[in-house]
């Protein structure tokens, strides 16, 4: 992939990075690595990949995820701790946090308590 230099980071400019590194399975893989009970953001996530500033990135790799993906998905919020998802995608988004504990208080997840930091 060839990367346009912005200052000390380095944005992808397309799916494959001249090393043979496919961001989709660079960014899957740092998804997988995210434990139950913890929630990342979509610009955290890029930077766990090796992408920084390319939380949109992300987010168009996970809207391309199959519907029925093993990969905790549900686990990506926004830097503000919103869901991002519109309905009814939010709501499956809610519950399955729900699951793992993390709840949502007025419509915020709180950081603070849940990001997951390596």
């Amino acid at each position: 992939m060839r990367s346009v230099n912005r200052g000390n980071t380095k944005e992808p400019t397309n799916s494959r990075s001249e090393d043979g590194n496919d961001a989709t399975t660079r960014i899957c893989l740092a998804l997988s690595q995210v434990p139950a009970g913890r929630v990342v953001t979509y610009g955290e996530l890029a930077m766990l990949a090796g992408y920084p500033r390319a939380a949109r990135l992300v987010g168009q790799t996970l809207r391309k995820l199959p519907r029925d993906t093993k990969l905790p998905w549900h686990r990506v919020i926004n830097a503000q701790g919103r869901i991002s998802l519109p309905e009814p995608a939010a709501q499956r988004q809610r519950e399955r946090l729900a699951q793992e504990g993390v709840i949502a208080i007025g419509g915020r997840i709180d950081l603070a308590k849940y990001l997951w930091r390596p």
